[in-house]
């Protein structure tokens, strides 16, 4: 099958002595944004159609575990990634126990009197929820932090 370019060594290279076609020079480059990604897309520009007086609408703040569930997996495993599902899922997990705990430390006050929840409550509400060896390393792990706090005013 012969091409429709014979001699010319490249697809796209102009044979010697002719002039340059220029139809790809109005193209995007392959590094740069795409269509509907430029200025106006960008977080400090201003977007068409938009008036510069306009009050920004913030969106709302998700507070969430995210970033120190990051953490603890890359001290635990450094080379292994989570997905935004499996986040999710870490996420509800540790409000699912932080509501347990709280709850339980919050009837152990009441139960005794008292209006404060101090550590002594929640290190009880632990070992109460928390099953044999974990609520060992929790107990342990939370005076080493209470500990650290303490020292540290």
């Amino acid at each position: 099958m012969a091409s429709p370019r014979k001699g010319s060594p490249r697809k796209g290279s102009p044979k010697k002595g002719s002039p340059k076609k220029t139809s790809r020079a109005a193209s995007p480059k392959r590094g740069s944004p795409k269509k509907g990604k430029g200025m106006a897309a960008k977080k400090g520009g201003v977007r068409k159609g938009a008036k510069k007086n306009a009050t920004k609408r913030r969106r709302s703040r998700r507070e969430s575990y995210g970033i120190y569930i990051y953490k603890v997996l890359k001290q635990v495993h450094p080379d292994v990634g989570i997905s935004s599902k499996a986040m999710n899922i870490m996420n509800s997990f540790v409000n699912d126990i932080f509501e347990r705990l709280a709850g339980e430390a919050s009837r152990l006050a009441h139960h005794n009197k008292k209006q404060t929840i101090a550590s002594r409550e929640v290190q009880t509400s632990v070992r109460l929820l928390l099953p044999g060896e974990l609520a060992k390393h929790a107990v342990s792990e939370g005076t080493k932090a209470v500990t650290k706090y303490t020292s540290s005013k």
